[in-house]
């Protein structure tokens, strides 16, 4: 069955709480079309039309990413893993990114003080893939790779959650290869699973430096909600078109590595049947340990293992 989400507060909330009423509920194997606003909570269809803001149903003290949600998948319990399947990402025809402005060991490094901020203003193409803006007076085109920043099921603690950090439910994980054609295993953690999705970036590159993508809405998110009972996760992990993904989640970028390699080789070892020593030597050989944000409180690393590269 195919659902269709309306963008309106009601159907909008900016934190994680297993406590917030579902606004869907779905069977395993259902599709759920919307559209998401942009990180000011905003969304614009056409240009030359003025922005329509939103505000969160649930009215927290401090929402920060807008996201569609929470969705009840019938069925889902603690211990099973939520299949989110993006069929579509399309993003609408403007987006913004900032930098500087704010104490962060990024501003301190490049000895950027408090009044050094920009706001870049992008004009998004989706059909040539290209997004376009002006620094100074100097035109800059950039390519598309339009992906979804949030998706996440609600923890298993009690109380309100900010949406900032990653966690083992998944949440603000950032990560570039997750577009259209990816599929992402979420691990449950409550009844229902209570999944929620948001935060649309256009473009971005590893570690998102400044604090921002190309922060954008969504014209059209389709995506399929699948329960699986034969997997056991404990973290979140991706197939996407470029490869198999496994994530850490630390404010230690050492950690955060370290964890995403020990998923890794969980995975090779069921991929391959291998013994861990041997699934260690394969992933050095085939396995990409990528930086994917570095500006979330909690740094978050993905290993990536390349389609075909174990044959």
């Amino acid at each position: 069955m195919i659902h269709t989400i309306e963008l309106k507060s009601d159907n909008l909330h900016g934190s994680f709480s297993n406590a917030y009423k579902p606004i869907l509920t779905v069977d395993s194997g259902d599709s759920i079309r919307m559209q998401t606003p942009d990180i000011e909570w905003g969304y614009s269809r056409t240009k030359g039309t003025d922005r329509e803001f939103f505000r969160s149903a649930v009215k927290e003290e401090n929402p920060l990413h807008p996201m569609v949600g929470p969705i009840e998948v019938k069925g889902a319990k603690p211990g099973m893993v939520l299949e989110v399947k993006l069929n579509d990402v399309v993003p609408g025809w403007y987006g913004t990114n900032w930098a500087g402005g704010k104490k962060s060991w990024q501003n301190d490094v490049l000895g950027l003080t408090g009044s050094d901020r920009i706001r870049l203003d992008w004009e998004l193409n989706p059909f040539a893939m290209t997004a376009s803006t002006k620094i100074g007076s100097r035109p800059i085109h950039v390519g598309l790779n339009p992906f979804i920043g949030l998706m996440g099921v609600a923890p298993a603690e009690h109380g309100v959650h900010h949406t900032s950090p990653p966690r083992y439910c998944g949440g603000n994980i950032d990560c570039k290869e997750l577009k259209r054609g990816s599929t992402l295993y979420l691990p449950v953690s409550v009844e229902g699973a209570l999944f929620s999705i948001g935060d649309g970036h256009a473009a971005q590159g590893d570690g998102e430096v400044s604090g921002t993508a190309i922060e954008c809405p969504m014209d059209l998110v389709d995506i399929t909600l699948t329960l699986r009972e034969d997997l056991q996760l404990k973290m979140p992990r991706a197939n996407t078109p470029e490869g198999w993904i496994t994530f850490g989640f630390n404010e230690d970028l050492n950690l955060a590595a370290g964890q995403a390699l020990d998923e890794m080789v969980e995975l090779l070892r069921d991929l391959h049947q291998l013994d861990r020593t041997e699934a260690l030597a394969l992933a050095s050989v085939t396995v990409d340990l990528r930086v994917t944000q570095v500006v979330n409180g909690v740094k978050g690393v993905h290993a990536v293992l390349p389609h075909g590269a174990v044959r």
